[in-house]
């Protein structure tokens, strides 16, 4: 499905940024002010990676890490999907249901992955709203997997299935699979009668 809308017609095109040495205080606040929930870690216009008020929750306040003295390069997620600025909004839309993100940094692979943008799943639906519908089955996913697996921690890493990497794995039976293979696993179990 194309939408006819390319990313670069909808992305904000001056994300808030911080280098990988600012604090995770200053990261914090930068984005209550700014009123975001994410923010790009970039140095000379290269994505060195993303920080998400999820990252800062699970990692830093669970983990009681000292705010002033972790950087954004302790924390930051730095293998982070990321979208193409002449891609339709659609597939940058599934892209972001796949890695269960609500932002994607926006890089020009033509010109040396130079950071251009971020695209947030707002910006999609403004634009698009009747694209919702395929985030709502992906939520309702989400939901039974956490149902099926018990766990409401999703980890980072290497799909133990299908061996790509996912900033979000379930772990399932002792395995550490991705949205799909996890969504996979639990229609055989249902078909085998567990």
């Amino acid at each position: 499905m194309q939408t006819g809308y390319r990313v670069c017609d909808v992305m904000t095109r001056k994300p808030i940024a911080v280098t990988p040495q600012t604090s995770v205080r200053e990261c914090a606040r930068l984005m209550r002010d700014s009123n975001v929930s994410s923010l790009v870690v970039k140095e000379n216009d290269s994505l060195k990676g993303h920080i998400t008020d999820d990252v800062l929750i699970r990692s830093v306040l669970a983990d009681g890490l000292n705010v002033d003295r972790t950087t954004a390069a302790d924390v930051m997620l730095v293998k982070v999907p990321t979208t193409e600025p002449k891609k339709d909004i659609y597939d940058a839309l599934m892209t972001m249901r796949d890695y269960e993100t609500r932002q994607l940094p926006v890089v020009d692979a033509e010109n040396g992955n130079k950071l251009v943008g971020l695209l947030t799943l707002k910006d999609v639906l403004k634009i698009q709203p009747q694209l919702f519908d395929l985030l709502v089955d992906k939520i309702v996913l989400r939901e039974e997997e956490q149902k099926l697996t018990g766990s409401h921690h999703p980890v980072e890493g290497t799909c133990d299935n299908c061996g790509q990497f996912f900033p979000k794995l379930y772990e399932v039976e002792g395995d550490f699979l991705c949205t799909k293979c996890s969504s996979s696993r639990k229609k055989f179990v249902s078909t085998i009668g567990f």
